[in-house]
């Protein structure tokens, strides 16, 4: 099965970006306005003639929205915010990307 292919300024094949390079920034993120990976919100934000982004609501939490850099494994979006690497490979996620998980999930109440 092939990768999906990931949008933006992705500067490596584990979807580091010029935004975000350190060894754990190996996500990419499907965002819920438009269908494509981009590795983050300032990539998705410096496509011209980009639309603005809009979260994932709640309710499609199961969607496989977030995609390991690594392996090219598909995480659900609940699944990846319980967890802090990937369930297929074992790489380690950037634990500072939750803290912006606001900008591409809906808040869970």
């Amino acid at each position: 099965m092939s990768r999906p292919r990931v949008l933006g300024q992705v500067v490596d094949g584990q979807t580091r970006c010029a935004h975000y390079q350190t060894v754990l920034d190996v996500i990419a993120i499907r965002f819920h306005c438009c269908g494509e990976y981009y590795p983050c919100h300032l990539c998705h934000a410096e496509i011209p003639g980009q639309h603005e982004a809009i979260c994932w609501p709640v309710a499609e939490y199961d969607a496989r929205a977030v995609m390991c850099g690594v392996c090219g494994y598909e995480l659900g979006i609940a699944e990846y915010l319980a967890r802090t690497d990937c369930p297929c490979c074992g790489a380690r996620f950037n634990p500072g990307c939750k803290l912006h998980a606001d900008l591409y999930f809906a808040p869970a109440i």
